[in-house]
């Protein structure tokens, strides 16, 4: 089968027969990455001895909506549903070649069995205890992308191999280790012209996210507003306390998000329920219905800045209210969310990859403001932040309590 590829297809491709041990992809957003990899992966499982890879990342449904999704588009029309095992995420190339997909969170599987070659996506959520794990079982190639938010255990790894220098590839003789950079510019030709605008109007929005998803290079985590959370089950969300539902709006380039919040004792659980851009509010609406929310019943805290779409959902049945704002609304929200214990749900992908980059502006010489950054990652932290600073100021008593 025909494949378009990108140079960062070509420079796996050519580490891969090069016969290094370990292959590291850094790179912005829409380098390609991920795509490459797995296109190299299945075009290597279709037509050479391969044995098994397996394709692992933090948690199953960031695989089914990214790797697995990615690996069907990959295929294409020659996507065989018969060959997939759906239960174990296995697709059968051959009687010797198949492709695995599974999470670090499944143990069994972490030290379970032996594998030829492994790709392990968006290494930088993945521990080192992990990677060693999988990788004492591996005889092969290992395969690791990551988006540089800031360094981590693989920067200790390449350090020890001598490579320093994150802004270009490199490809050591002594081929244990070598380091491919890439940014969207790598993508270009497959792009959409939208997703290049978006990405480059941001350049001087937000110097630390264009360093990091523009150029592909290290960021610095310093100045994340929420720098600590927990990623649960969702058969852990709490069966007591107080259950609220906030609501940014957004249509073309931002979409719409809405998070279910419990606060229960001192924890504030946050589950993503829609996170889309497009919406009409009718759209809102039917989604809203659903996902099982009550119409007259369940309380919706939205956006005070759009009363028009407020009042169409009021017409429409739904308990919706504005959100209260004022002077320093958003600081003293943002502090009144920080004096809880956070905890996402596994699915709610979008809010953990908001949560790891919502951050502190920063003026041109790097001084952290006291406001956040307008880098896109907000959306479903502006939600939660309308719901819980709304519900808690209009608490008897609590704003008392509350450290601003």
């Amino acid at each position: 089968m025909p494949f378009r590829t990108t140079t960062v297809f070509n420079d796996n491709l050519r580490a891969f027969h090069d016969g290094y041990k370990v292959i590291v992809n850094q790179g912005g957003t829409s380098s390609s990455k991920t795509f490459s990899i797995l296109q190299l992966l299945t075009f290597l499982s279709m037509n050479t001895f391969m044995d098994i890879v397996s394709c692992v990342s933090e948690s199953m449904p960031h695989l089914k909506r990214g790797m697995i999704r990615d690996f069907m588009r990959i295929l294409g029309p020659y996507f065989d549903d018969n060959l997939f095992n759906k239960s174990d995420h296995i697709y059968q190339f051959s009687h010797r070649n198949e492709l695995e997909f599974f999470s670090v969170d499944q143990s069994s599987k972490l030290r379970g069995g032996r594998r030829r070659h492994l790709f392990i996506n968006e290494a930088n959520n993945i521990t080192k205890d992990a990677f060693d794990e999988l990788q004492v079982r591996t005889s092969g190639t290992t395969f690791l992308d990551f988006n540089p938010t800031s360094e981590f255990w693989i920067h200790e790894l390449l350090s020890q191999y001598g490579i320093n220098d994150y802004t270009r590839s490199c490809f050591p003789a002594d081929r244990n280790i070598c380091f491919i950079h890439s940014t969207y510019n790598d993508a270009r030709q497959f792009l959409d012209p939208r997703i290049i605008e978006n990405i480059e109007s941001r350049k001087d929005r937000d110097p630390n996210w264009w360093n990091v998803y523009g150029l592909g290079l290290v960021g610095n985590i310093e100045g994340l507003i929420h720098p600590i959370f927990h990623i649960i089950d969702n058969d852990r969300w709490p069966r007591e306390g107080v259950q609220l539902f906030g609501l940014d709006f957004g249509f073309t380039n931002d979409p719409c998000a809405l998070i279910q919040v419990k606060i229960s004792g001192r924890a504030i659980c946050c589950h993503e329920m829609i996170y889309q851009t497009g919406l009409t509010n009718l759209d809102l609406s039917n989604l809203m219905e659903k996902h099982g929310l009550k119409k007259h019943s369940d309380e919706i805290i939205a956006d005070s800045a759009e009363p028009k779409s407020i009042e169409e959902l009021y017409r429409l049945g739904w308990n919706i209210k504005p959100c209260v704002k004022g002077t320093d609304s958003v600081i003293a929200g943002i502090q009144r969310v920080n004096n809880y214990d956070i905890f996402w749900t596994k699915v709610s992908l979008n809010g953990i990859k908001e949560s790891r980059n919502y951050m502190y502006a920063r003026d041109k010489t790097g001084k952290i403001l006291n406001v956040p950054a307008s880098n896109g990652f907000d959306h479903l932290m502006d939600a939660r932040r309308y719901a819980v600073f709304t519900y808690l100021t209009k608490q008897k008593g609590f704003a008392g309590r509350i450290a601003y």
